[in-house]
This record gives structure tokens, C-alpha cells and sequence, in this order.
């Protein structure tokens, strides 16, 4: 499947490939393959499902493409699995999967294609804002017809990482229309909502101090989604900047003979302004 330096293969040497990737799962599934691999059901996959796509958020944040790579591969695994297994109770197969996406990816992008043959049409979009505006409205459209008791935020998997549902409910809304003006007015709720927890605080109530807590979260999601920050994959960072930097203090006490436990506050934050310029 060699192709010239940067571009991808060609479409028809792609079909091959995907058949026999499809028949290695099935055989892995039937009744001489894998006990481990038949013994799976839909359900049982979902773990893996959850830890193949957070390996792959790890290497784009990381930018190894060679991890990347293999990676994305796992992921599609799982994709194909649960293929397979809904195919063996008849419900659909990866064929229909990758039918319907395809029908989607064309109705949706009416600025692309002529919805009614896939072929590429006049652009009647020109920003990306627009885009996400009128995908949000064929996507309301869909919900309508199938079910028109169905709102704008009915389609927001409970199953999302709450600060990325929380990004994702002010995209949808934001889509249509409903949302602050500025990146400013969005910093002004952010104070407002820390002055609430503050007065929260001093509420003997835990169930205030939370409600509150959630409220200023959601406004920094927001906040992010304003900016073009995406909070998930900021936090991530966040996490791992603040895990390398505390590997280094635990160090630097380590070389001097020290534990932590040994250490007062004041020192453990001399050692962390230290480390912050280092890194």
C-alpha cells in the first residue's frame, strides 16, 4: 500500500486491506479463534473502547505520530469488534456502520456535497462558526423526525467526561445562538460564580458548596470553548506539567537525603518556584 511521500493510498487499495482486517476479527470470533475474543460481549468492550481512545488523545498530546499510529489502530480494533459481534446477532454489520456514516458526513455538509448524489456542490458557508451553526440544525432536523419530543441537548452522551458534556452542551446552544457575547462576559460570570462558592464556603451545607463548585466548572468550560480551547485535553496538560514538576522536587529532596514528610510547606514551595524555572 506504498503511496508517494504525503499523501494517502489510493481508495481502491484501501478495500482490500479493511476485508482482511474484518475477516481476521471474525475468525478471531468464531469457533475455532480466540476463547478470550469469543467470550466478549458489547458491553464487556467498553472499557477497552474508553482506554484505546485515551491512549490515542495521549500520543496527538504528545505528537508521536509512530505512537499514534498504532494506536489508532487499537482503536479501530474495537470498532470492528463490536461490529462483529452486532453482526452475529443480526443487528447490523460494519458495512451498515460505515454506510450510515457516509450518508451522515454528506447530509450534514449540504455546503460540500449535493445530498442528493455526494458529489461536491456550491459552498454556501464560509466560516467555520457558520458550519457548526448549520450542522447543529440539520442535526436538530434528524431529532425532530425521528422523535419531536427530542431537544438540542437530548443527543450529549451522560457518559462524556463532565467538563468535556459541559464543553459540549455550550457548543450546542452556542450553535443556535444562545450564548455570552465576549470571552469577557464569560470571565464575569467566572467571578461571579467564585463569589458564590466563597459565600458557600462559609454555608455549613455541602450540597451548596458543591451545586456552587459545579456552577464556576461549567463557566470555565465555557470560558474554554470561547477561547478555542478544548478543557479536556488543557487539564491534561495541566496534569502532566504538574506531574513532571513534582518528580523533580520529590528529586531534589531525594539528591539532598530528604522525604517529603520530612519537609515543611515553605520548603516544598521554595523547591517548586525552583523547578518552575527549570521547566
Amino acid at each position: 500500500m506504498n503511496s508517494p511521500q504525503g499523501q494517502p493510498p489510493p481508495f481502491e487499495l484501501l478495500l482490500p486491506a479493511l476485508q482482511e482486517f474484518c475477516q481476521v476479527v471474525a475468525v478471531l470470533r468464531g469457533p475455532d479463534g480466540c476463547p478470550w475474543d469469543r467470550e466478549q460481549t458489547l458491553k464487556s468492550l467498553r472499557p477497552f473502547l474508553l482506554e484505546e481512545t485515551y491512549e490515542v488523545l495521549d500520543a496527538l498530546d504528545r505528537g508521536d505520530l509512530a505512537e499514534l499510529e498504532d494506536e489508532l489502530g487499537d482503536l479501530f480494533f474495537q470498532v470492528v469488534f463490536l461490529c462483529q459481534i452486532a453482526a452475529e446477532s443480526r443487528a447490523f454489520t460494519v458495512d451498515n456502520a460505515i454506510e450510515k456514516i457516509i450518508k451522515k458526513l454528506v447530509r450534514r455538509h449540504p455546503h460540500v456535497f449535493d445530498p442528493d448524489n455526494g458529489t461536491a456542490t456550491e459552498t454556501t458557508v464560509s466560516t467555520s462558526s457558520e458550519v457548526r451553526g448549520q450542522w447543529e440544525e440539520l442535526k436538530a432536523q434528524e431529532r425532530a423526525e425521528k422523535d419531536s419530543r427530542k431537544g438540542l441537548l437530548d443527543g450529549v452522551p451522560t457518559k462524556l467526561p463532565s467538563l468535556l458534556r459541559a464543553f459540549e452542551i455550550g457548543s450546542r446552544v452556542a450553535a443556535v445562538g444562545f450564548d455570552w457575547k465576549t470571552d469577557a462576559d464569560v470571565v464575569d460570570k467566572i467571578e461571579e460564580e467564585i463569589s458564590e462558592l466563597r459565600q458557600a464556603i462559609n454555608v455549613d451545607s455541602s450540597e451548596q458548596r458543591e451545586e456552587e463548585m459545579g456552577d464556576l466548572l461549567f463557566s470555565i468550560a465555557n470560558l474554554s470553548r470561547k477561547l478555542g480551547v478544548e478543557p479536556e485535553a488543557a487539564l491534561r496538560c495541566a496534569n502532566r506539567k504538574f506531574c513532571n514538576r513534582f518528580g523533580k522536587l520529590e528529586e531534589r529532596f531525594r539528591v539532598e537525603g530528604r522525604h517529603l514528610q520530612e519537609t515543611t510547606l515553605e520548603q516544598m514551595e521554595a523547591a517548586w518556584q525552583a523547578v518552575k524555572t527549570e521547566t
